[in-house]
């Protein structure tokens, strides 16, 4: 397996396109097919659905896609060592986020590891939670951030709390309720909501959410597929939603937390026996981030 192989192989996956990849690498298209052709065959996987109009990944494609970017980033960090020669020891440490919440409490952790983690090189991944789930267990996400119920538990698993975060209405910054200290569930059985299913938001946040909507006519009622797209509704004037409280809020809405919920636990998990030493390090001051906060 060459390098320039996998270069082709993560431009034509990023792009879905030949043509694209070959822009980018500065070779020939047909150089480009030549090297995923090789790929394929050494590898014994067929790695693109391929039409003379779209490029696709397969199922083998996506879990390669993956393994390939670990790969180059790692011969990166290598290179960068060779061209300066030095003997110092890069530290890294992968790390799983699922969205723009998890990305905003690891902003501050990072912070307070630059200068304490010598040569500390954070990778982090940032993908929907079964990805992360998958490359957690197959031991190349080695810390997940999330909320304690969304998290892989038992066995040699450790999960570190790093802080408690209400469940609130989410609404806009001037609606009538914006101003309340607490909001009951029945306040909304006249509003607008925004709703999601499945993994996108938490369990607990999708079952207030039903819970309010099983009293609303089905017009009152609009669907979001993540949280991200559920605030951009709710910034827009479409309803109010049930969410836990952001890390960083918008300051176009209004965060009031629901009468009676109990408080979501966010936090990290990593397995014990992990020996990566910036592991150890870097919980530290994630804890230390958490009782600050």
């Amino acid at each position: 397996m060459q390098i320039q192989q996998l270069e082709s192989f993560l431009q034509v996956a990023e792009n879905l396109s030949f043509a694209r990849a070959s822009e980018e690498l500065n070779i020939t298209q047909s150089a480009v097919s030549r090297q995923i052709h090789a790929l394929e065959e050494e590898l014994n996987a067929k790695l693109f659905y391929r039409t003379t109009r779209t490029v696709a990944l397969t199922p083998e494609g996506v879990m390669f896609l993956e393994h390939a970017k670990q790969i180059l980033g790692h011969l990166k960090v290598a290179r960068a060592k060779l061209r300066h020669h030095t003997n110092v020891r890069v530290q890294t440490l992968t790390i799983g986020c699922e969205g723009r919440s998890d990305l905003d409490r690891l902003c501050g952790i990072l912070r307070a590891c630059r200068g304490r983690i010598e040569t500390f090189h954070p990778l982090i991944r940032l993908d929907p939670r079964r990805s992360l789930l998958n490359l957690f267990y197959q031991g190349e996400v080695e810390v997940m951030f999330g909320f304690r119920e969304n998290l892989p538990a038992g066995g040699e698993l450790v999960y570190r709390e790093l802080g408690k975060a209400p469940l609130c209405c989410v609404l806009p910054r001037d609606h009538p309720l914006a101003g309340r200290e607490l909001v009951e569930e029945r306040e909304l059985y006249a509003q607008p909501l925004i709703v999601c299913d499945g993994y996108a938001v938490h369990a607990k946040a999708v079952e207030a959410q039903h819970r309010v909507a099983r009293h609303l006519s089905p017009e009152l009622v609009q669907m979001g597929e993540s949280a991200q797209v559920i605030l951009t509704l709710v910034r827009a004037g479409y309803g109010c939603s049930i969410l836990p409280r952001a890390a960083r809020e918008d300051p176009e809405l209004a965060y009031v937390p629901l009468r009676g919920a109990a408080p979501l636990s966010y936090g990290v998990v990593c397995d014990k026996n992990a020996a990566n030493p910036a592991l150890g390090q870097f919980l530290d001051l994630a804890l230390g981030d958490g009782r600050r906060r």
